[in-house]
């Protein structure tokens, strides 16, 4: 997917188990088929899993989730990873790895769902939850979580060049127009908050059709609250994000920020993987439709 990742496999993690954690290394070791782009997963024994960096802007997020998951884990109304221990390059390998316990359960799409209604609520106070942990010292938008929580405008640049590379597959005036409307809403003036900053459906688990865990923290960090309602447009639609609005307690702008932050990640994923991963692409046609037909319903 990314032109400079690290090749990693079953033989590359057995070599690092059987000097680092030689306790784990006759355990049965899998691949974890994922559409996530930062990590390899391998499935470890029956409850757990190994997590490796393949690409380099995802090594800080090593450091940073053995540092804070395990303390908001303790707050959060759903299940989310938390690591076991940390591992460090070795074997051909050049970055530090983890360790976590596995959660069970299959990709929260909306097939998968049994009451979407009922998870937009679910989602919605979890992101509540989220946002109401005290935020102090928690790191600010950067590298190591794609910027996600940043003002709208610092993403115009990237998200104006998305619009030109998508000429002919989307319509571009819609999604110009679309984009300048969030530029011109007010900033967050409020003080950082926890974002997961990567809310959608591979990033969500379910069981039985009932969400049951939040996945993938690589986008953690601390900024603006309207970078996790983009989940109201990449997955939700109708009834589900009237519900999941009204169980928010967010104010216009920023829930409008928050359809700027779904256009913007879609127009920037498109492209990126449309011909290298098929599930972020149409997750991001999804998001780019749905912010669109959102806007013009509103009219």
């Amino acid at each position: 997917m990314h032109p400079n990742e690290i090749e990693t496999g079953v033989s590359l993690v057995h070599r690092l188990l059987a000097v680092q954690f030689p306790q784990w290394a006759s355990l049965p070791l899998a691949p974890v088929p994922s559409a996530g782009t930062d990590n390899a997963l391998y499935r470890l024994g029956s409850d757990m899993v190994v997590r490796l960096p393949r690409i380099d802007w995802a090594v800080g997020q090593v450091e940073k989730e053995q540092r804070w998951l395990p303390q908001l884990a303790q707050h959060l109304p759903l299940a989310i990873p938390v690591p076991l221990t940390k591992g460090v390059p070795g074997g051909g390998y050049p970055w530090p790895w983890s360790v976590y316990r596995w959660l069970d359960g299959e990709n929260a799409t909306l097939e998968q769902l049994a009451d979407v209604q009922e998870t937009a609520v679910t989602l919605a106070h979890f992101i509540t939850t989220l946002q109401q942990i005290n935020a102090t010292g928690g790191p600010p938008p950067g590298k190591h979580n794609s910027r996600r929580g940043v003002p709208l405008a610092a993403r115009d640049g990237q998200t104006r060049q998305a619009i030109a590379a998508l000429a002919g597959m989307i319509d571009t005036e819609a999604a110009t127009a679309a984009w300048e409307a969030a530029l011109e809403l007010p900033a967050w003036a409020g003080p950082p908050v926890w974002l997961h900053g990567d809310l959608q459906s591979g990033n969500l688990l379910a069981v039985e059709g009932v969400l049951t865990a939040v996945i993938d923290f690589g986008c953690l960090g601390v900024g603006d609250p309207a970078c996790d309602l983009m989940v109201a447009w990449n997955l939700f639609s109708g009834e589900a994000r009237d519900a999941f609005r009204a169980s928010l307690a967010v104010d216009e702008a920023t829930w409008a920020r928050g359809r700027g932050w779904a256009l913007s990640v879609g127009l920037i994923a498109l492209p990126y993987y449309q011909h290298t991963n098929p599930v972020l692409a149409n997750i991001a046609r999804y998001a780019i439709h749905e912010v669109l037909a959102d806007l013009q319903d509103g009219a």
